[in-house]
């Protein structure tokens, strides 16, 4: 139960704040570019692959406050973060093939589906 509790929170946390910077920065530069979202993930990318590094060279920390940062609030924050750190994993461990797979398939694919939806939608 503990582990959820960590999760919800750091959700919690996240999306708040992906909310409010993204927000922020749509504000502050306008509306013709997604200048928002661009920060949020770029941001998103860098501290999961700062707190992936530390927890894993440097020290380490509870599985629960890993779920919280890692899952929770990054989770939260931008999921392109963590698509990133799976396809950082897979390089690692050289298989290439795959992590372009990741990559190449997540944009792809998702953006057939969110067309397709967006198809079905229309016809509703």
């Amino acid at each position: 139960m503990d582990k959820w509790i960590y999760l919800l929170i750091g959700g919690i946390i996240g999306t708040a704040s992906r909310y409010g910077l993204s927000g922020f920065v749509s504000d502050k530069s306008g509306t013709v570019f997604p200048w928002g979202t661009l920060a949020v993930n770029v941001i998103g990318c860098f501290v999961i692959g700062f707190l992936d590094t530390i927890f894993e060279k440097k020290f380490f920390i509870s599985p629960n406050y890993r779920i919280f940062l890692m899952t929770g609030f990054c989770g939260a924050f931008t999921t392109f973060s963590a698509l990133i750190l799976e396809t950082s994993k897979l390089l690692k461990e050289n298989e290439y093939i795959y992590a372009f797979g990741n990559v190449a398939i997540s944009f792809v694919i998702g953006f057939l589906a969110f067309k397709l939806g967006s198809v079905i939608a229309e016809m509703i």
